[in-house]
């Protein structure tokens, strides 16, 4: 299958390092204490926020910091097969746990000893790039919640297809087979929080760090990943930074 005409458009139009169109909301659940809509093209998530609060489970208190607890959901209507999904099955628990560990890498945790911090994400609509939809949602909902944080988190996805890197990949592009990655940073602070690859020389490392753009193996550049991955020497590619 062609992914990319021979304009150098995708099957939806746009160029290979184009995004599709953004559109957040805040505010969007009156009971919670932060809430945001997110959408990416057609992939829409909302995320929740509630607390700081006291911990339910005091087993699960951490005296010197805040527990951070994530929840990630897709609804039944989502996707085009509607078959119910266990709760809590391999995929959900993975993404909570990516989401949960991003998210804990900016909040001012230790400015809230003693108590808990639920992020609550649901996927209403998918068309690939849920993960990166799911944190920019969460970190909006964060803001809305007034949690103290170091820094916004963006996230966006790339991959590599008929030896053409692209950026923000849909469900067609994402499901393909081709090499991806999944990278999430801090913008201000130049710190990657999240690099997750899939597809040739897999890499999964939710990180805190500076990164360093002259050295390949930790570059921001999430198209220079894909390069790298494929074996490709050029790594002429605007960085990821110019996206977000």
């Amino acid at each position: 299958m062609e992914y990319v005409s021979p304009e150098g458009l995708r099957l939806d139009g746009r160029r290979p390092v184009e995004m599709r169109q953004l559109r957040a909301e805040i505010g969007v659940v009156a009971k919670a204490d932060g809430s945001a809509m997110f959408e990416m093209g057609n992939t829409k998530v909302i995320a929740a926020v509630y607390g700081p609060r006291e911990v339910q489970n005091r087993s699960q208190q951490i005296t010197d910091q805040a527990l951070v607890r994530c929840e990630y959901s897709m609804a039944n209507f989502s996707t085009g097969d509607r078959m119910r999904k266990p709760k809590g099955d391999r995929r959900s628990t993975e993404i909570s746990l990516v989401i949960r560990q991003t998210m804990e890498a900016c909040i001012l945790t230790n400015l809230m000893p003693r108590s808990q911090i639920d992020i609550f994400v649901q996927v209403l609509q998918a068309d690939g790039g849920t993960r990166s939809a799911c944190i920019n949602a969460a970190t909006l909902a964060l803001a809305d919640a007034g949690i103290p944080m170091r820094d916004i988190v963006t996230s966006c996805s790339a991959g590599y297809l008929n030896s053409t890197p692209l950026l923000d990949l849909n469900y067609v592009e994402d499901s393909a087979g081709g090499p991806d990655v999944t990278v999430g940073i801090l913008p201000t602070l130049d710190k990657v929080t999240l690099l997750q690859m899939y597809g040739v020389g897999f890499m999964y490392c939710p990180i805190t760090r500076s990164y360093n753009k002259n050295k390949r193996s930790f570059s921001i550049n999430p198209l220079g990943f894909i390069y790298t991955a494929c074996g490709c020497k050029e790594l002429n590619v605007d960085p990821f930074l110019k996206f977000v």
